[in-house]
């Protein structure tokens, strides 16, 4: 059966609300099925269609939802009026207030030592039944063979249903297809959101995200790091969205 959802630019996203984009994960979590989850905002959307393996990788995903405002304005504009934004942060807010009250457990993947810590304290604070399989905080550079199969083994024995992976792109969309069918868990590419919800890195007030300037907001708070993200990828993004929005035009 097709899934519902269109492309934007070249990357396939779901047309998803939230409560089917929770059950979704909490199925395939309740399982025990090895798969993943692209937050596609943006920049994901641009450079899937700049590079052709991470393009590949959100080709594959098993849910791809639309997470910055722009992308769910385009699948507004493609057909599916109500859809919302499905980001980061929130959904796994979400999740694991819903994980709290059927005794699941996660994994924390990504990160960190210091935002892990402070993350793992305000769940336990907030959500007192959730629990918390486990936590790593990968060096940055590439692991050897040996300490992947160990944190391979470490996520399956841990009984964990969902690992949310806090990478940033693409390198954790990348993470999560290289292991799929080897971790038997469904892995969410949830970018800043361990640091948002630790608080080591301030997210927008609720006005800027409903306006959809969330974007606005980290690029003034990280103008040297995501200059180039947002300033470039966005005009590319809009120049893609006016094509394809005008070519619609022209074939109906």
């Amino acid at each position: 059966m097709a899934k519902a959802g269109h492309k934007v630019l070249s990357a396939f996203i779901d047309a998803v609300a939230w409560p089917e984009a929770l059950t979704r994960i909490a199925t395939w979590a309740a399982a025990r099925e090895s798969r993943y989850v692209c937050i596609c905002n943006a920049h994901s959307v641009v450079t899937a269609g700049q590079d052709p393996a991470f393009g590949t990788v959100v080709a594959q995903a098993d849910m791809a939802t639309p997470d910055g405002a722009p992308v769910a304005w385009m699948m507004r504009k493609l057909g599916f009026a109500n859809q919302q934004r499905i980001n980061g942060p929130d959904l796994m807010w979400k999740y694991c207030a819903e994980a709290a009250g059927r005794n699941e457990s996660i994994y924390l993947y990504g990160g960190t030592e210091e935002t892990l810590t402070i993350l793992q304290a305000k769940l336990a604070t907030t959500y007192p039944a959730l629990r918390v399989a486990g936590a790593y905080s990968p060096p940055f550079r590439t692991l050897t063979a040996e300490e992947d199969a160990a944190v391979v083994e470490r996520i399956n024995t841990s009984g964990a249903g969902t690992v949310w992976v806090s990478l940033g792109c693409p390198k954790q969309e990348l993470w999560m297809a290289a292991h799929r069918g080897r971790i038997q868990a469904v892995m969410i590419g949830v970018g800043a959101a361990f640091d948002y919800h630790a608080g080591t890195i301030q997210r927008a007030p609720l006005w800027m995200q409903n306006a959809g300037l969330e974007w606005l907001h980290r690029l003034v708070s990280e103008p040297r790091r995501l200059w180039r993200r947002y300033l470039v990828t966005n005009t590319l993004f809009i120049a893609g969205a006016a094509r394809q929005l005008l070519a619609r035009r022209h074939a109906e």
